[in-house]
Parts: structure tokens; C-alpha cells; sequence
């Protein structure tokens, strides 16, 4: 008795950069693997690139071309397209939509466009009964996604936190080596091409919301709320800072967090970016590098950490390739966990009143009465005053600084004392204010 061989899942790519050109190369080299694995072969048979003749190191004369990306998700002989252009609209978006409206496949490494528009591209592919699948939007080749839809599933999460911009931990990590400061350590960061050009969706930390408010959607069941994520970057932290988070048992990070809070009015969503101190011993503190990691706390599974390459073509090819074998397996589910309809939409948190510890770092003056000015201003917010350190004399433009670690108390507290502070001729520049990462 013979036996037919199930038909191969045929794919195509649009983008060809260094993802798509990985795609191509790991498909090819772990073919008789993936086959084995998928329980079919999985084939390219077309691809779409702004320039046809450009040398990828990869040879794509095998697969048909087309001019037009969309024109991809027509194509009879395609089941699944893989959009690697990029970008939160445009060609990226329209490819998407006609691909899920075809019914066809579609597999993403675009954060961006699943932070914006996920909820409309999960709603289609629900309509359509086709597979959305993104496990190469967030940390790369760490398979986070997969983790929290599928391994967390019993678990109710309590929180989901952690590294999820490398670029940013390069940098961090790197002034924390060397004792460089920020702009150098960014320069070099871009001649190394761990940054871009313009490097503020990193830096500002943009690209961490697009992947945090992913992992919120999915961890919690709730709609993607972009636009909800609390937003502040890394480009305020100075070497000086690193120095005094050292020598106090700490690092700092770029921290992404989410949480459901349950209060009197229901329940609410918190999802922030902030450079954190993190005790030397937690988890991330070790993280370094352009790594990425993922912490998840469930009721059940306890803390979860996931931690790996956050980018690059091997890895990022890796996450595109495991989302084709799990439609090739037939393993589809719902992109979000559960379906559109489900999803929660939870308003944003107000963080004021949880407690918490947070290092200030002023720049000021060298003058007389500068500290009896900001103690007595935390006094009068009702901020209780763990340490409190200035760093000898001022410098060449008379400026010095004067860094403290508060008690644990509410986040409102320390607002509502430098909210005391402002307009003082004393202060160069606004306060930076770390918050402490809890253990």
C-alpha cells in the first residue's frame, strides 16, 4: 500500500533584507528537519523586494517574482505570505489585510504593525479562518509568544515584564563596562550597527511599547492598547548615573511592565516603559548586551524567564520559521489567545498610589541652601528619604550632582515633590526619576 505525501505548504516572502534572505537560508539548509517537524515540506515559491537584482547572498531565481508585494496574496500557488517589509502602514499593512482576505496565511516580524493595527488583522484572519501569526514581532528568536498563548495558557498572569529593546540594553550595558557616556557609547552602538541612523524608536523607547503592549494583549486577554503605554526613554541616564546605581547595588535597564490592577471603578490596565534600577542578583540584572528578556509571574507556573537573541537575521528567521511549521502542522489558534470578540478592553491604570522605591538625580547649582531646598520639598510631598548623596564640587560649569534613593512610598508622593521643585533656579534641567524594580 503507497501512501501519498501530504502537499507542501507554499509560501512567499515579501521583503528581502537580512530576515528575509535568513528565511530563505534556514528553510533551505533545515529542510529535511522542518519537513520532518511540520509533517510536510514548506516551499518558496515567490518573493517581492524593492530591488530584483540586488545580491542577497541567497539565490531566489528559483521563485517567481513579483514587482507588486500585494500582488502576492493573489497568487494561487501561495498559502502563506510572510510580510518582512516593515513599517506600521502602508504597503506592509495593505499586503496583510489581502493576504488574511484571501484566506491565505500570513506571518510577521512587523511590531509595529501588529501594536497599530493587530486587533483589525486578527479580526479579518478570524472572518477568513486564516492564521495570523507574529512570534518574530517581540525579542526575536525567543519563542515569548508561543510561551504566553500556549504555555501559560492555564495560568492567570499577574505580570509580564522585562528587556525588550537590544539596542537600548547595548548601550546601557555598555556605559556600565566602559564608563562612557551616553552619546559616545550611542555613536558607537551605530558603527556597529547594534543602532540605526535614527536611532528614536529604540532610544525612546517606542519599540519596546510596540512589543509590550503585544505581550499585554496576549498575557492578559485584553485588546492591544498601544497608544495606553507609558512611554519614557533612555536618553536622560548618564554615566554618573550608571557610577551611583553601582556602587548602590543596582543597574539600570530599560524595563518593560504590564499589569491588570483591580480597583472600585474595575478592572485596569498598566503598561509602562521606563529606564529601571534593578538589585544586582534579580533576573534581568544580568542581562547584557543586545539580549532580550522576558519575565512572566502566573498563579500557577510561578516566574517564567525567557531570554535570548532579541534580533537579528538567525534568530528572527528562527521565530519565522516556527510559526510556519505551526500552520503547516495545522496549529493555528487564536492570535491574541482567545478570540477578537473576547479581548477585554481595559482602560489604562493610574500608578500614584502603588507604592514603590525611586532613585532622583538632580543636576544643580553649586550654591548654598540647594539641599535644604529639595529635602524640604520632599518633606512637603510626604517622601520619605532612604539615602541622599552629592558628588563632591561642582563641575566646570558650576553644576554638581546630587542623587538620593527614597523609602517605599507612593509614586504620587515623589511627583507631587518635584512638582514643588519646579521653576527652582537651583535645578539644571528636569530631575531624572528611576523607579526600583521590585524583586
Amino acid at each position: 500500500m503507497t501512501t501519498t505525501a501530504p502537499a507542501p505548504l507554499r509560501i512567499a516572502i515579501a521583503g528581502l533584507g537580512t530576515v528575509g534572505a535568513g528565511v530563505i537560508r534556514l528553510l533551505a539548509t533545515n529542510a529535511a528537519l522542518i519537513a520532518a517537524r511540520a509533517g510536510r515540506r514548506i516551499e518558496v515559491v515567490a518573493v517581492s523586494a524593492r530591488d530584483r537584482g540586488k545580491d542577497r547572498g541567497v539565490d531566489i531565481t528559483p521563485f517567481a517574482w513579483e514587482d507588486d508585494m500585494t500582488a502576492l496574496a493573489r497568487r494561487d500557488d501561495v498559502d502563506v505570505v510572510v510580510e518582512l517589509v516593515g513599517g506600521a502602514d502602508g504597503p506592509a499593512l495593505a499586503l496583510s489585510r489581502a493576504a488574511l482576505g484571501a484566506g491565505k496565511g500570513l506571518v510577521t516580524a512587523n511590531k509595529a504593525m501588529i501594536a497599530h493595527h493587530g486587533l483589525e488583522l486578527a479580526q479579518i484572519a478570524e472572518a477568513n479562518n486564516a492564521a495570523l501569526k507574529f512570534e518574530a514581532a517581540v525579542a526575536g528568536g525567543i519563542p515569548v509568544i508561543k510561551g504566553l498563548r500556549e504555555g501559560t495558557s492555564a495560568n492567570a498572569l499577574t505580570k509580564v515584564y522585562g528587556i525588550l529593546n537590544g539596542t537600548c540594553n547595548y548601550i546601557l550595558s555598555t556605559m556600565e563596562r566602559t564608563g562612557a557616556d551616553f552619546g559616545a557609547v550611542l555613536a558607537e552602538a551605530q558603527r556597529l550597527g547594534f543602532a540605526e541612523a535614527d536611532p528614536a524608536f529604540d532610544i525612546e523607547g517606542i519599540d519596546a511599547a510596540h512589543k509590550l503592549a503585544i505581550l499585554a494583549s496576549i498575557g492578559f486577554g485584553t485588546r492591544i492598547d498601544f497608544a495606553g503605554v507609558r512611554i519614557t526613554g533612555i536618553t536622560q541616564v548618564r554615566a554618573a548615573d550608571i557610577a551611583q546605581a553601582d556602587a548602590l547595588g543596582f543597574v539600570i535597564r530599560l524595563i518593560g511592565e504590564a499589569d491588570v490592577e483591580d480597583t472600585a471603578n474595575g478592572p485596569r490596565l498598566l503598561q509602562r516603559v521606563r529606564p529601571c534600577l534593578i538589585a544586582k542578583g534579580h533576573p534581568l540584572s544580568a542581562v547584557d548586551g543586545a539580549t532580550n528578556a522576558v519575565v512572566a509571574e502566573g498563579n500557577f507556573s510561578g516566574r517564567l524567564l525567557f531570554q535570548g537573541a532579541g534580533a537579528g537575521d538567525g534568530p528572527t528567521a528562527s521565530a519565522v520559521a516556527a510559526d510556519l511549521i505551526d500552520i503547516a502542522r495545522d496549529e493555528v489558534g487564536a492570535p491574541f489567545s482567545i478570540p477578537v470578540a473576547q479581548l477585554a478592553a481595559l482602560p489604562p491604570a493610574e500608578p500614584g498610589a502603588r507604592p514603590a522605591r525611586t532613585y532622583i538625580r538632580f543636576m544643580v547649582k553649586d550654591r548654598p541652601g540647594v539641599l535644604a531646598e529639595i529635602t524640604a520639598a520632599m518633606r512637603d510631598g510626604a517622601v520619605s528619604i532612604e539615602s541622599l548623596i552629592q558628588q563632591g564640587r561642582g563641575t566646570a560649569e558650576g553644576e554638581v550632582m546630587v542623587a538620593m534613593v527614597t523609602h517605599e512610598g507612593p509614586e504620587a508622593a515623589v511627583t507631587a515633590a518635584l512638582a514643588l521643585l519646579e521653576g527652582s533656579e537651583s535645578l539644571v534641567g528636569a530631575p531624572l526619576v528611576l523607579p526600583i524594580l521590585p524583586n
